[in-house]
């Protein structure tokens, strides 16, 4: 039987981690390995997302704040699941690590995918020092851009033979820039009247930073000339900052020509009705939506931030802006709104890098790799 694998994460939901395992899961073979998720805090719809029969989702159903007896419950799944590896996932799981050290798990992994709202650039003294805590208990890292693995060398300490890097990969069949939009796209999608769409997705956060894309856009929207009012925005996405954004399209004045979409499963239709893909964020890991939408044909602004800049290949594929000045964003959108052959030129550029860097393929040879490497170990 091949050995098992317990993949440990906050909550499956919709989110660029959750995608990223899942498209893991359903990628690598059967034979090769098998999989359990155990989630901290429940799990959604989206775990209909695995394509596999064969993958246990399972829930300790962490109570809000501290919860002692989360540890045991994890404990208990491990010692009931056998995993020959565990596989954790940024700071809210990282230490149960030492559960899986506790329940006799000898193979032990632990992924950085990115930082939270409150951390956005990993900084934070204690989520530092809890790191840092656990670090004896794990056998390898993994980082999702070459700038969280200097970010865990630097601050974390982590020696670099144990941190391996893989970046994200993406289904360049499911996105592709042919196929119909979503059934309730809210706008014309051809003639005369098709709009210009500036379009995101991504949780509603802080960390993601709508709230200056909507300053933009209403910025963009108000200046002279035909393409300003042929402008739309739409933002895809839940989270808690969606009413704060309904409140302030109100206030600027832009709430008829702003599609506020909600959390959706429809990605790839979505993607396809952008005439340019905006992310925001303050800071990223490695963004599985940038990825989307270069395997989309769109092209892509976002801050120089991250890992964005080992994505984007600025003024080929997309643009990167200074995300420290609020204009630069208005300006590198603005450069695609005056010139609809570079807008063209730089989506065809950015699906030719997404296949040729950024596979389905390379991701799962990567991890397999790794997860062959700690076997032979032990």
């Amino acid at each position: 039987m091949a050995p098992l694998i317990a993949h440990v994460i906050y909550r499956l939901d919709f989110g660029g981690l959750e995608n990223g395992l899942v498209n893991l899961l359903n990628g690598m073979p059967r034979e090769k390995y098998r999989h359990a998720i155990v989630c901290l805090a429940g799990f959604s719809a989206f775990r209909d997302r695995i394509a596999r029969d064969d993958v246990e989702v399972v829930s300790v159903d962490k109570r809000p704040g501290k919860d002692l007896g989360a540890y045991a419950r994890v404990w208990r799944q491990f010692t009931r699941l056998r995993p020959a590896i565990v596989h954790t996932r940024n700071l809210g799981t990282v230490d149960l690590q030492w559960v899986a050290l506790a329940a006799g798990v000898r193979r032990r992994v632990h992924g950085e995918h990115g930082w939270d709202a409150s951390d956005p650039r990993g900084e934070s003294v204690r989520a530092l020092r809890i790191r840092r805590a656990c670090r004896p208990a794990i056998g390898r890292y993994v980082a999702v851009s070459k700038d969280i693995g200097r970010w865990l060398h630097d601050r974390v300490g982590v020696a670099p033979a144990r941190i391996r890097q893989i970046y994200n990969g993406v289904d360049a069949e499911r996105f592709n820039p042919a196929g119909p939009l979503p059934n309730d796209w809210p706008w014309p999608p051809a003639g005369p009247e098709r709009p210009l769409v500036i379009g995101t997705i991504g949780r509603l956060d802080r960390i993601k930073n709508q709230g200056a894309l909507l300053e933009a856009f209403a910025r963009l929207a108000s200046a002279p000339g035909a393409s300003a009012a042929r402008l739309r925005l739409a933002i895809v996405g839940g989270g808690p900052e969606e009413g704060v954004l309904r409140e302030r399209a109100q206030a600027l004045g832009i709430a008829p020509r702003v599609w506020l979409a909600g959390a959706r499963g429809d990605a790839p239709a979505l993607l396809r009705g952008f005439d340019i893909f905006v992310l925001p964020s303050v800071n990223e890991g490695i963004s599985n939506t940038i990825l989307e939408a270069m395997a989309s044909a769109r092209p892509v602004v976002a801050g120089r931030v991250g890992g964005n800049g080992e994505l984007i290949e600025d003024g080929h594929t997309g643009t990167l802006y200074d995300a420290a000045d609020p204009c630069a964003l208005d300006a590198a959108i603005q450069r695609y709104l005056d010139d609809d052959r570079l807008c063209a030129a730089h989506g065809g550029a950015a699906r030719e890098r997404c296949l040729a860097g950024f596979s389905m393929g390379a991701m799962v040879q990567g991890y397999t790799a790794l997860y062959d490497e700690l076997m032979r170990r032990n």
